[in-house]
């Protein structure tokens, strides 16, 4: 193995000894969650993993309500040998699981969008073959945990999707040796011209152990840009690994990372014995790459970057939010590329790792947003606060990763303007994901009613140009924001006013387009008649922004359509509803400022709300 793979399920933490448990797994319905042990289960179907148990990928398809649900699988394992260890992870997991292997408790886990593990190597029975079984538990009605677009209702309506229950992300078994590298972090000084590597070691604690870190760039000839060899303190190394400054602009440009030049640096780390001989070896990646605010303007190594963003859900007709198979992610970022878009906003979802590895290999922006809960309460502070640091923490070594968004639209904090202890909440999300990762601008609540913010987000759908161009086409920012309601919100919180930051359109468009026969029972935020009014639309929304020197960026609603809502610029097969020239053009603002006939998809006063739904349904706030 001498290159990361795209398959393998933790892109930036790679070992060839590792073993994909996707596949089919016997399967049983717990709807009263009332099965506590193994041995209570009533066996009697089969799932295919890791879809969940609600799709038809799965196998089922199920509908309705349900609790719990269990799975089981028998397994080869060559036997443990010189202290190794056998360890059994999960991508993800909703909402809740229990785990066991050969009838022996091997621990739970609680948060449907992170990873986890359990080391199960004293657990083994004797012999090769061995038993797993997984309780997953997530209760339908349970609107204090971090759940995202799945709904609560036994339908699925307006702008809410199908519930993922289960395992949704690939099982697989790893073998470890007796020391290894467990965990690694990398943190990239563009400005600086460095990149810190932070690696954490796991197994019996040892002062003989030291790690051995190579980069190289290039793939027909990689050049070596560091090969050092470091102790290890406390079973953990954290050393900034300096490059030589290639000093002229143009070789500077060469081992920059950006959308345009996905400039990637390939890495080998060693975990060395004391007579230097290798015990792990694992392959990573990393890149030079600053992201940052500049007065009202994002930057990405030192200068300006007009966002190119679209709304991305992560759903697929069939597969609900996972991948259908491993090309997908890949097709994803490709598209959003030929579209014209040089990044995406994750909405509502933590995304499979593999995803990002295309994001990175490929030039995409990603916003990474957390899935919302929809009460307030003590537990739902604990639960969202402990499940976002282990988002942040899986993700942040990503390059594509260059935002972090801990709430949307007020969700899960009803009552923010009014309510001191929501307030406080979200502030401390802010200041604790700056606290995580320094690196990146937060956007504390994006929408509105924002209060601790580096980037400051306003969605608003209204789709005539006309008005778009008299709200946002002045200079005085005081002014537009004083009188603006999007979704009938205050843009900010009383005492923290908008402070110079950077305006980005962080949701707008969403115009909706079905062809005849497909309209009953769908969603959007303005409807079109035919794919060229679409099209038309389009153009004339994306000319009004790119033509307002008031915003540092947008990002249009949506990628593709997802379940009812019919809002995307792709149908959820990802076909086109119109040429991808003619939509990458527009996206891109090339004739932005051509002049030309206008078209607006909805009408309405001035004073008309920002979100005019199609006639057969709209958004009912969650409870």
């Amino acid at each position: 193995m001498t290159r990361v793979s795209e398959h393998h399920p933790r892109p930036q933490l790679q070992r060839a000894a590792w073993q994909s448990l996707d596949g089919p797994w016997d399967f049983a319905l717990d709807a009263a969650g009332v099965w506590s042990r193994p041995d209570e289960v009533a066996w009697g179907q089969t799932i295919e993993v890791p879809f969940a148990p609600e799709t038809p990928a799965s196998g089922l398809g199920v509908k309705g309500y349900f609790r719990a649900c269990w799975y089981r699988r028998r397994v080869r394992i060559v036997p443990p040998r010189h202290g190794e260890r056998i360890v059994l992870r999960f991508g993800a997991v909703d909402y809740a699981a229990r785990v066991w292997i050969d009838g022996a408790y091997a621990g739970d886990h609680e948060g449907g969008f992170t990873p986890f593990a359990f080391d199960v190597t004293d657990l083994l029975g004797a012999g090769a073959s061995h038993e797993i079984i997984v309780r997953a538990d997530d209760d339908p009605h349970d609107l204090a945990k971090p759940r995202g677009k799945q709904d609560w209702q036994p339908e699925p309506h307006a702008i809410w999707y199908p519930r993922t229950t289960g395992i949704w992300q690939t099982v697989w078994l790893e073998r470890l040796p007796a020391s290894w590298i467990d965990s690694l972090r990398w943190t990239p000084g563009a400005a600086s011209w460095d990149i810190a590597c932070g690696a954490a070691i796991g197994g019996e604690p040892r002062h003989d152990l030291r790690l051995e870190v190579v980069l190289t760039v290039g793939d027909d000839q990689p050049r070596t840009l560091a090969h050092d060899v470091y102790s290890v303190d406390a079973g953990e190394v954290h050393r900034r690994i300096a490059l030589s400054d290639p000093g002229i602009d143009d070789y500077r440009n060469e081992l920059l990372w950006s959308p345009g030049s996905p400039t990637l640096i390939d890495a080998v780390l060693r975990l060395l014995g004391p007579g230097g001989e290798a015990l792990d070896e694992v392959l990573s990646y990393t890149a030079l790459r600053f992201i940052g605010i500049e007065g009202d303007r994002v930057v990405l190594n030192g200068r300006p970057l007009p966002l190119r963003l679209v709304l991305d859900q992560g759903y697929w007709p069939q597969s609900g939010m996972t991948a259908p198979d491993a090309d997908a992610p890949r097709r994803d970022v490709e598209l959003a590329k030929a579209m014209g878009f040089n990044g995406v906003r994750k909405h509502q979802k933590i995304e499979d790792p593999r995803y990002l590895y295309w994001a990175d290999h490929l030039g995409l922006l990603v916003w990474e947003e957390m899935p919302s809960a929809y009460r307030f309460t003590r537990r739902s502070m604990e639960r969202l606060a402990r499940e976002w640091t282990a988002a942040v923490l899986r993700d942040l070594s990503h390059p594509c990763i260059v935002t972090w968004v801990p709430f949307n639209e007020s969700w899960g904090v009803p009552d923010l303007p009014t309510h001191p202890p929501q307030q406080d909440f979200i502030l401390a999300l802010y200041h604790l994901t700056r606290a995580l990762d320094p690196t990146r601008p937060v956007v504390g609540n994006d929408g509105w009613e924002s209060a601790a913010t580096d980037i400051f987000g306003i969605h608003d759908y209204d789709q005539d140009v006309e008005r778009l161009l008299r709200r946002y086409g002045v200079d005085d920012v005081p002014a537009i924001l004083s009188s603006l309601r999007p979704g009938g919100r205050r843009p900010t919180l009383a005492g923290h006013d908008h402070a110079g930051q950077p305006i980005v359109l962080t949701e707008f468009g969403g115009i909706a387009y079905a062809p005849p026969g497909q309209r009953d029972g769908v969603w959007g935020y303005g409807v079109v008649e035919t794919a060229d009014d679409l099209a038309m639309a389009y153009e004339a929304l994306l000319r009004t922004v790119h033509a307002l020197p008031l915003l540092a960026g947008f990002c249009y609603t949506q990628f593709a359509d997802t379940y009812r809502e019919i809002n995307g610029l792709l149908y959820a097969d990802r076909t086109p509803k119109f040429p991808l020239e003619r939509m990458a053009a527009a996206t891109r603002g090339e004739h932005a400022r051509t002049g030309g006939k206008t078209y607006a998809a909805g009408d309405g006063g001035e004073d008309a709300p920002d979100r005019t739904p199609v006639p057969t349904g709209s958004p009912q706030p969650a409870p």
